[in-house]
Parts: C-alpha cells; structure tokens; sequence
C-alpha cells in the first residue's frame, strides 16, 4: 500500500536547494531531481519502486541531510 510517493524540499533559497540536490546526486546514494513547485525551486523525491526497501530509504534520508548539512 503506498500512502506518499513523492515529497517535495526546498533548502533555504534556489542556489542552496540547486547546490544539494548537485551534491545528492554526486553522491550516488539516490537520484533525486529538481522541480518547481508554487514557484519556488525545490528537490523532488519520487519512491516507486516496489523493491526499494526500508534500508534504501534510510541511506538515502541520510545522504540527503548529509548533504544539507554541508
């Protein structure tokens, strides 16, 4: 049963968010894209693979946060 799919983050203004989702997806963890979304730049995470376990979303959480942390 999938409750939601897709979020949506923005991480401050639009270069901060574009500087993230560059750093998430030259870490090669998960690929998440840019979008936006109410007219603000932002990261779209979509989950809809159905052999994506617990653990993938996990290490890709804490890839994203590592990113934003930099």
């Amino acid at each position: 049963e999938v409750v939601l799919n897709q979020v949506v983050l923005a991480f401050g203004d639009a270069p901060r968010t574009e500087a993230v989702i560059a750093a998430v997806q030259d870490g090669g963890t998960c690929w998440c894209g840019p979008t936006t979304w109410r007219g603000r730049r932002a990261m779209r995470v979509s989950v809809s693979c159905w052999n994506t376990t617990e653990d993938d979303i996990d290490r890709s959480i804490a890839a994203v946060l590592g990113c934003a942390r930099r």
